[in-house]
């Protein structure tokens, strides 16, 4: 066992909030309690807002320079502490530390990233049609705004948000996950420490009563929320009848298209990282394995042998290859749907069984789940866990057509040797992203993050498409 944190909100530079009521567990070992912290609400987000909207002019009217050292000194802050965050990571979300430590050096990045986006911002000089007038664009911050991030990417997440945010000179109230806020709250710490003014991000704990009451406030320009649809379909109406800006991502049922030419090796890899790792917690994680006829019963042979080779254990063995599911809830819903895909006529050929270990925790074992439909549930709503089903096809068009064929539309993959294919797929896939002969998960950080349909809304995160969300354009025109 490790020792319990204390947590607070962050509002006006400090931590507030005495009432310890809530507790953060460890998914691999539920006996040991992760944080305490307080559980807030409307109140605390006015506070919160208050604090954000006052200290909005000073920041936005500060040196690029400003901005983009304290983004600097907070990316290297947290890249000598990796090991150490990692570590809390994987202790609060269940993943593995390896993984753990890796997605707390891509929040350093991304700190970084914007450093150097905050001297970037730009617009242009333009001719205009009338004789003797000058026309310039230039893009100005907006004002508040507040996120509210998952607990999947509980560091990477709130980085990838916050970073753009006040790299263009706005101010953040920011709600992370309940289930994982001491991994956020060591992120809102490292801000400050790297010389933060007070009032600039703000962090209120709480529950959905958080989240709708910073979604409600009158103060907060725009808002930039990643969850479930069914929650971001709330954020929207909410945002939308206040006019704020609104970016909403969603989550996604990504296919992995193998076809017969494949690389027989290389695609049960690239389905193992992409269907697995991170116990399936991933709104990019290839759920759907498409595959032709005449490979497709060597990959599932192939993949299974693979499946029983993985260890699943607590996340902080560095044997451990799949960590718990985040919490009991979420562990309940893999087995939920691998019961609706056996009741529907789906064979499970690895896992599938409740698996126990000589700790509590939310253990799931890797499943695979073949002789699916299109149709079925299983194929058509997000699992959010390590389970995957395949679905046998004729040919390329077919399986195109089965990718396409689903209300989602984040990241969607390719497996071939044929440039034709490959080039095609990227043209025709309704996704946001493609990924040809690499997982559907794994995503840079400096390019634009988004998807099409209902996984999701408004601007791209991430990379240079994070100034269109988080600035507005001016046009200037003057005449000598």
């Amino acid at each position: 066992m490790t020792d319990t944190l204390q947590l607070r909100h962050w509002i006006n530079g400090e931590r507030a909030g005495a009432d310890l009521s809530a507790e953060s567990l460890n998914p691999s070992d539920t006996r040991d309690v992760v944080a305490r912290m307080p559980v807030g609400g409307a109140a605390e987000v006015d506070q919160a807002v208050s604090a954000a909207k006052a200290a909005f002019d000073g920041w936005a009217e500060a040196s690029p320079e400003v901005r983009s050292d304290v983004l600097d000194r907070a990316g290297s802050l947290v890249m000598e502490r990796r090991e150490l965050i990692g570590r809390l990571l994987s202790r609060e979300e269940g993943k593995t530390l390896a993984e753990g430590i890796g997605e707390t050096a891509r929040a350093a990045r991304v700190l970084k990233y914007f450093a150097g986006e905050a001297l970037r911002l730009h617009g242009q000089n333009l001719a205009s049609i009338r004789p003797g007038v000058e026309v310039q664009t230039y893009r100005q911050p907006i004002g508040v705004f507040g996120l509210i991030t998952p607990w999947n990417f509980p560091i990477a997440i709130p980085a990838w948000k916050i970073a753009p945010a006040i790299a263009f000179g706005n101010t953040v109230v920011i709600k992370p996950a309940s289930l994982t806020p001491a991994t956020a709250e060591a992120l809102i710490a490292i801000l400050h420490e790297a010389g933060l003014p007070d009032g600039v991000v703000n962090m209120v704990i709480g529950d959905g009563d958080v989240g709708r009451a910073i979604v409600a406030h009158d103060d907060v320009a725009g808002i930039s929320f990643t969850g479930s649809q069914k929650v971001g379909a709330g954020v929207a109406e909410g945002a939308m009848k206040r006019q704020a800006r609104v970016q909403l991502e969603m989550g996604g049922k990504n296919p992995l298209i193998v076809l017969d030419d494949a690389d027989l090796d290389r695609a049960v890899q690239i389905a193992l990282d992409g269907s697995f790792f991170s116990t399936g917690q991933r709104c990019t994680a290839s759920s759907r394995l498409i595959v032709q006829d005449g490979i497709h019963d060597r990959f599932v042979a192939a993949l299974v042998e693979r499946l029983k080779g993985l260890k699943v254990g607590d996340a902080l063995d560095p044997s451990t290859n799949i960590g718990p599911a985040v919490s009991e809830d979420q562990r309940e819903v893999s087995y939920c749907y691998m019961a609706v895909a056996s009741d529907e006529g789906g064979r499970i050929v690895a896992g599938g069984d409740r698996l126990q270990l000589d700790r509590p925790g939310w253990y799931v074992r890797p499943t695979l789940i073949t002789e699916t439909a299109p149709a079925m549930r299983i194929n058509n709503e997000e699992v959010f866990g390590p389970v995957a089903s395949t679905i046998r096809v004729a040919s390329y068009e077919e399986a195109l057509d089965v990718a396409n064929g689903v209300e989602f539309g984040l990241s969607a993959g390719i497996v071939t040797a044929s440039l034709n294919y490959a080039r095609d797929f990227q043209r025709r896939a309704k996704a946001g992203m493609t990924m040809v002969n690499l997982p559907t998960a794994g995503v840079d950080y400096h390019v634009p993050f988004g998807g099409s349909k209902k996984s999701s809304y408004g601007a791209r995160e991430q990379g240079f498409g994070a100034a269109d969300f988080y600035t507005q354009i001016k046009t200037s025109y003057s005449a000598g």
